[in-house]
């Protein structure tokens, strides 16, 4: 591979929702050089991707931030950050403002006011939401984005990142990365358990099929800190197409009923995971399938679903064209997903200060990846994407005055920083090894098997035991050392190889917290069947570390907004406050 060494400020990691917003802000308020490095195009990548069509996190008229926060704290039954929430919360409205200024679409009434849908949400024309953040990123003057380059591991050195190392999918150029701070904005977690759909169509899923897990892997394999990854998140959708059910629950007051027209939502309770308990239940005791019931609504009500539908899943628009019913006329069969692992809904990912820094100096997270603010959505995305950013500025400040981002010479690999000639070496190991017996997408299939029968997939009706996990760990640790002899013909299949990698380590961070949370809190985000009851003994935090291969748990005690008031501005709540209850295995 042809190698090539860049220099820069910052180092962004992938151009999603926070991503772009970070270095939107940080081009904004200095001069400090920005690198994106992106696996895709900035333009249509991450969960924006096919648009949007409401904003569900928005401080409505009547409403405070800490109503936010509350709303959130109760929904994930009480283990969230609510320092994060807080400072998300209070930003919400404001970058709002600024991505309307920037072109997005956001409707009005007759009286110039955002339509309102829900207590905390708002309607926009979002189909085109993630081209115009990418313009006003990739705008910027000191900003340089490099699309289509996977990164796989981070750079560091005494405990602080230096920089990271990837390659190009479309090209055989190996890029060794030097920078002063580093900004993971990688997303959650999709692929690791087996979908709803199989065969060609297992890609027909709620979360991005692109999101592997990578900041995870790379956070995990440098030693960092990760929390919450047993608060899994499940989605409730639409049958097949797996289009969200919030438009229609929201958007016409859909209720939950199951075959024989029964509302069984409130019987179970109406939080994210109890929506999706019901209807398991509900399957479970014969009373299935279920649905949103949507007979009887109003033919503009009608065509109203069909617009919000093409601007973000046009499939479940089609599915009506194709079938002749539209929702007036046939309720909505509705079914849970498979597990994803993402801290834009649960609380799972790198346990972060206030400032969004990680427990490597020098690194940061914004987003899904970043952990402990759960129910943050778009918004709350691009609020951490901004609070990272001024937190690295604050970060840089004061360093040798900025280089800018520029292109080293490398002739040999002697030229490379550190271990990254070994890392060029392990890809181009890949690249000419002979035809292996299996390939990535055979071994995550088997993967998906062994996630889904063992880890409380939807196989299982999402339930595990001790004894199910322990194997699924033993399973899963034994597909890690095939992973290293798998060839690859060309760089896209190399990229597949590294996407194995990720969700596999990521597999076993989230098979250790399962096993480590002595409790069912989240119905249908995980049923322990050996502790089917939730305990007050477990209001705790459940975090691990990396330690020579293994996954070591760190239990923290919780950071509530009394704990968190009693520090000072610019100080680190979430590890200060958690360090005096932590308690290790």
């Amino acid at each position: 591979m042809r190698a090539e060494r860049i220099k820069t400020d910052v180092l962004i990691i992938g151009g999603g929702t926070a991503g772009c917003f970070a270095a939107y802000v940080i081009g904004q308020k200095s001069d400090k050089k920005v690198l994106i490095a992106e696996k895709a195009n900035i333009k249509r990548s991450g969960c924006l991707a096919a648009g949007v069509n409401a904003l569900n996190a928005y401080i409505t008229e009547g409403r405070v931030p800490q109503d936010y926060v509350d709303y959130a704290k109760k929904d994930a039954h009480g283990i969230v950050r609510e320092d994060l929430l807080l400072t998300m919360s209070e930003r919400l409205n404001h970058v709002t403002k600024v991505m309307e200024d920037l072109g997005l679409v956001i409707l009005k009434d007759e009286n110039g006011k955002y339509v309102a849908r829900g207590n905390r949400n708002i309607k926009i024309n979002g189909e085109n939401m993630k081209p115009i953040l990418a313009k006003a990123a990739a705008g910027q003057e000191n900003v340089t984005v490099l699309n289509h380059v996977n990164i796989t591991d981070y750079k560091t050195e005494n405990g602080k990142i230096t920089g990271a190392v990837g390659f190009s999918v479309n090209e055989e150029i190996f890029y060794d990365i030097d920078a002063e701070a580093v900004l993971c904005a990688t997303g959650g977690a999709a692929g690791l358990y087996r979908p709803n759909n199989p065969g060609f169509s297992r890609h027909k899923m709620w979360y991005p099929p692109f999101n592997t897990g990578a900041g995870y892997a790379m956070g995990l394999l440098s030693g960092a800190e990760m929390t919450t990854f047993e608060m899994r998140f499940i989605a409730l959708r639409c049958k097949d197409t797996i289009a969200p059910t919030g438009t229609i629950a929201q958007g016409v007051g859909a209720r939950q009923v199951n075959a024989h027209g029964d509302i069984y939502e409130t019987k179970y309770g109406l939080t994210t995971s109890q929506r999706v308990y019901g209807t398991v239940m509900e399957n479970r005791e014969g009373n299935g399938p279920c649905y949103l019931r949507t007979e009887g609504i109003s033919k503009e009500q009608e065509q109203d679903l069909y617009k919000a539908y093409l601007n973000m899943a046009p499939s479940q628009t089609l599915k009506w064209m194709e079938a002749g019913k539209g929702p007036s006329e046939e309720n909505v069969e509705i079914e849970g997903t498979e597990p994803y692992i993402v801290g834009g809904h649960t609380a799972s990912g790198y346990w972060v200060d206030n400032n969004r820094a990680t427990t490597i100096e020098g690194l940061y997270a914004a987003g899904d990846v970043a952990g402990g603010c759960p129910q943050k959505y778009v918004t709350g995305a691009l609020a951490e994407g901004e609070i990272a950013a001024e937190a690295i500025l604050k970060y840089l400040n004061g360093k040798a005055e900025s280089e800018g981002t520029k292109l080293l010479e490398v002739s040999e690999n002697q030229e490379l920083s550190g271990n990254a000639a070994d890392k060029k070496a392990e890809y181009e190991s890949h690249l000419n090894a002979t035809r292996s017996l299996m390939n990535a997408e055979q071994l995550e299939e088997a993967m998906q098997k062994i996630m889904d029968q063992y880890a409380g997939g939807i196989g299982t009706d999402y339930r595990y035991s001790e004894t199910g996990l322990a194997k699924a760990d033993e399973k899963i640790a034994a597909l890690l050392p095939v992973v290293d002899t798998l060839a690859a013909a060309d760089t896209y299949e190399l990229m597949q190889i590294y996407e194995l990698r990720e969700r596999l380590i990521v597999c076993r961070a989230v098979i250790a917290h399962l096993a480590a949370r002595k409790e069912t809190r989240w119905h249908s985000f995980g049923e322990n069947t050996d502790y089917p009851e939730q305990s007050e003994d477990w209001m705790k935090y459940v975090n691990s570390r990396m330690e020579n291969g293994e996954i070591k748990i760190l239990y923290r005690d919780l950071v509530t907004k009394e704990t968190a008031d009693k520090q000072t501005a610019g100080s680190k709540p979430s590890q200060n406050t958690a360090e005096k209850g932590a308690g290790e295995r």
